[in-house]
Formats: structure tokens, sequence, C-alpha cells
């Protein structure tokens, strides 16, 4: 295999730690913390997880090492999915464990969950781990989203473990896979196997983040690819002067990555999906707030902007929830058949026309007709609309041109409207991490191994302090259903991390809508340029926006 330049300097960056884990491992020792509850339904949480649940938050510090010696032998996988750093996250894993003693073992588990459940896995070595330092993707071991949540599957898993002498796994991923850690992690303290289970916070979308965990992995390294994309295509927009970029990057449940790619290149719009759903807007009124945009910047001359829109958006405009789950309802069961039996979209918008209520009805016939049929020709196997597939960059600058159009026949517009259209999802998902990321992640590893090594399970890895420099990080572990909460799923009660979304009331929303005005109507673009891994530490290891204004 042929290796760029950057790749070979890459695999030779050695990733910063927490001052408290560069003692050497025989320094590293325990301070504990508080017990702690659950964040909301703290009775329920612990009637479902009697054995993990309560434990205390701890950190490391200096002191003697007072873990217990043993071999340990560690399995490892990668869930959901892909973030920049998941590779660090092996590796810091790794060298702690060789650190500990030679004689430890990680085996890693291909294609995600479903390598516990087909015993599909790897023995690392130094050759093999080393060919993926500090490099993006989660091609060492692969990824997947199968859910490890039954008793069948962790006894499985169980017996998997105990064929290579597993005495830990580590599972990296996001809201949902360490719910399923934390759920794994009480199955096998209930029947005395043996087997910690320890989580790491990973998804570039943000939404796993409270008080304790600051960030999770991937979002700094994800924001940062999407932002010098942005920030050359506002270069373009300021160049050609004749389009309005409308430009869709990933976060469906909450839009932390707009915001965080907004402050960082200061667009003419950016639409936030907690701030929709707050206000109740509707797409009418989305489109007439962008529309002012385009006008007023169109008075001084300048047909041209840039606007951010969250990949969820649609599902926090109040109506449109509504018509989707008509939609859903219409199409339920048999009905589905009958309308998917009609020979043209006349007749099945005649079967739409005669099925949603009035307010549903007018809010589907503002829509563009691609978007209508999206809603209708491309369902999950369940029967719902997928949401996620909805071309909302689409949607809106139809909609943005609808409204100039009234604007112009009123005589209140006079200018140009000429619309280009952009996703960025994937390009952000496996860049080569940022030096942030590629310390955290190796830290969130490094910090596993000290977990398991001190016998804890159903734990967090926990790095904080993370606007700092790394030296001043702490390291620790936190309880996983400490952010638990119970949500209805699949019309039963589960417990499950409690996504975090935009505060209106955190500072960076706060920023962002105290100069959002000024950026609708000038040009105040700002050009982050690529991620810089050598040079000085103000530009290579600066941290993101939204953690510096939390942070500050």
């Amino acid at each position: 295999m042929k290796l760029s330049p950057l790749q070979i300097a890459r695999y030779q960056y050695s990733p910063k730690l927490p001052g408290m884990l560069r003692n050497g491992i025989a320094e590293i020792c325990v301070k504990n913390g508080g017990p702690t509850e659950s964040v909301a339904d703290q009775e329920k949480i612990q009637a479902l997880f009697p054995n993990t649940y309560g434990k205390n938050e701890i950190t490391f510090q200096k002191g003697e090492n007072t873990s217990p010696a043993k071999k340990q032998v560690v399995g490892v996988i990668l869930s959901g999915g892909q973030a920049p750093g998941g590779h660090n996250v092996v590796c810091g894993l790794y060298d702690a464990l060789k650190a500990l003693s030679p004689e430890n073992v990680l085996i890693g588990f291909k294609g995600g969950p479903s390598g516990l459940l087909d015993n599909d896995f790897i023995v690392f070595e130094d050759d093999y781990i080393n060919q993926y330092r500090n490099t993006g993707g989660f091609d060492i071991i692969g990824s997947g989203r199968t859910k490890l949540e039954t008793q069948e599957q962790f006894a499985i898993v169980v017996e998997n473990c105990k064929k290579h002498g597993v005495n830990a796994l580590v599972i990296i991923g996001g809201d949902d896979s360490n719910t399923n850690a934390a759920v794994l992690a009480e199955y096998c303290a209930a029947h005395n196997t043996g087997i910690q289970v320890i989580g790491c916070p990973k998804t570039i979308d943000g939404d796993l983040k409270n008080e304790d965990i600051e960030c999770s992995f991937g979002f700094d390294t994800a924001t940062k690819t999407y932002a010098e994309i942005i920030g050359n295509i506002e270069r373009d927009a300021n160049s050609a002067k004749k389009y309005w970029h409308f430009v869709k990057v990933m976060g469906r449940s909450a839009s932390h990555v707009a915001l965080e790619c907004a402050l960082q290149t200061q667009p003419n719009i950016c639409l936030v999906g907690e701030e929709v759903a707050a206000k109740k807007m509707s797409l009418a009124a989305i489109a007439d707030y962008i529309a002012d945009s385009v006008a007023a910047r169109a008075a001084k001359g300048w047909n041209f902007g840039v606007a951010i829109i969250p990949e969820g958006i649609v599902e926090f405009v109040p109506e449109f929830s509504v018509l989707i789950a008509e939609i859903n309802e219409l199409l339920a069961g048999e009905k589905a058949d009958s309308f998917n039996n009609l020979p043209t979209w006349a007749d099945k918008y005649a079967f739409i026309e005669n099925g949603l209520t009035a307010e549903s009805m007018a809010v589907f016939a503002i829509l563009p007709q691609s978007i209508q049929q999206q809603l209708f020709l491309e369902r999950d196997p369940h029967g719902n609309v997928q949401v996620s597939l909805i071309e909302s960059e689409k949607l809106f600058s139809a909609l943005v041109k609808d409204n100039l159009a009234a604007r112009k026949k009123e005589g209140t517009y006079n200018g140009k409207f000429s619309a280009l259209h952009h996703f960025l999802g994937y390009e952000g998902r496996c860049a080569f991490p940022s030096n942030f990321d590629a310390d955290y992640c190796y830290s969130l590893g490094y910090n596993a191994a000290m977990l398991i090594q001190y016998g804890y399970t159903g734990y967090l890895s926990k790095v904080s302090n993370l606007s700092k420099p790394a030296e001043e990080w702490v390291a620790g572990g936190m309880p996983i259903t400490k952010m638990m909460n119970i949500e209805r799923r699949h019309g039963a009660d589960k417990p499950v991390i409690r996504k975090a979304l935009v505060e209106l009331e955190g500072a960076p929303f706060k920023f962002f809508a105290e100069h959002r005005a000024e950026w609708a109507t000038e040009t105040c673009f700002v050009y982050p340029g690529a991620i810089q891994y050598y040079g000085p530490a103000e530009v290579c290891d600066l941290t993101t926006r939204t953690l510096a204004l939390e942070k500050a």
C-alpha cells in the first residue's frame, strides 16, 4: 500500500496525554467522587440497574497504583457511524494495556457488535496497530449498527468472551451504543460473569454531551472539515457574486454541527432546529426569514450568500411533524398497497388530498413536487416516511424562490436568486483527526485501560477540562447510568442516554444570536482553511468555537 507523505508523518505523531496519565502506570491512583444518580427517572433506572447504578464518579491522579496485578484480556468494538479518532482510542487502549504488562492482550471484534456475536476477531499486535495511529476511519476493525439489547445476545457475547478469556469489553460508540454498554454491564454483573464493560463517547453530531462529557470525539475534526468546505464555498460565492449556496450538514437529532460551522464561518443564514421547535416556526416562516436576508443583500447589489441547514431541520418544524404522522397513518397497513397501485401522480395526489386534514394538506401543498414524492415514495420497511432522506436544502431554496417571486410581484424585491445545493456528510466522518481529536481519543483509550485495571464496569471513559492544554486535562470515569432517563421507544419504556440538544440559553447559541442579524445582511464570511497538524499550538491545537464559548 502506497502511503501519502501526510499519512507517514501522522504515524509518527505522539498524542498528548492528560498530565495525570503521563506519570507512568505505576504512579496513577484513584480519587473517588460522590455517588451518582440518573439525570431523570431515578427510581426506574435504579430498578433496571441494581448492580451498576449509583456508583461514584472517579478521577485519576498522581499517586501509588494500588490496582491488583493480573493479566488483562480485553475486547474492543467500534459501534455505529464512523468518527475521526476512533483508531486512536484503540491505539491508546492497546498502549496502556501493554504498559501495564506486555502479557496483556487486546482483541478487536470486527464489524461492530455483530463481531461479538459471530466471534469474528483479530488479536492486535504492534505491526498491525502501528498502521492506524492518528488516522481517520474505522477500517482497523470496521463498525456496524447491530444493537446488543436482548438476553439471548448477551449470553452469546459472554460465551464468546469466555472462549478467549476476555475479562473486559470496551464499546466505542454514541448514545445508543453506550446505552447498550450499560445494559450489557448490568447483565454481566448480575450473572457474575467477571466481564467488565467500559464505554467511550463517540459521535460527530455532538449530541452525546453533558456536564461531565464536554464533547464527543470526532465532532472537532468533522466540523473543522465541513467549515473548511463552507469557507471555500463562501470564498467562491464572494468571488462569483451570483449564487446562493444552501449547505446541508450532518445532525439529524440536534443542530450542534450546523451551529459550530456557523460560528467558524459566519454565513448569512444558519437554521438551528431547536430554535425552530421552540418558536414553533412554520415552513413559510422559515422561508420568509431566509428570503429577508436574500432581499436585504440584493438591495445592496449582492445577489449571493450562504445558508447552513441542519440535516434534521424538518423534524423540528411542528406542522411538518404533524404532516409526517398523518402520512404514516394514511399509508398504514393495506392502505399503502391501494396508494401504490394508483397509476399516476395526479391520482395519488387526489388520494393524499382526501386523506390528510386541511391543515396538513395546506403544508403539503406548498412543498415542491419532488419533496412531495419523496414523502410518499421513499419509506422504511415499517411503511414510515424516511425523513432523513428529505433534501431539506432543496426544499428551503425552492420555498425561498417562491417567496421571492411573490415579493417581486408586489414590487418589494427586484434582485436575482440562483441557488446551488450541497450536502456535507461522509466527507467529515473519516478525515484525518485533528490534533485535538488525536489527543482526546488516545487519552480516552488509555484512560479506559486504567478503568479496567482498577476493576470498574458500567463506566464511561471521561476526559474533561478540554478547553485547556492537554497537560491540564482531567481523566477519570463516570457511571453510564448517570446520563440515562426513560423514553418511549417502539411502544415500550426504555432506559436510554438522553441526547443533548443545542441549549438556546447556552453561550454558543447566544453568541450566534447576537451576531446573526449582521451576518444576514453583510458579508462577514470567515475562511477557516484546512485543518493544521504542524505549527503553532494556537493554530494546531485549537478547540471548537462551541467548547471555547462554553468554557470561556
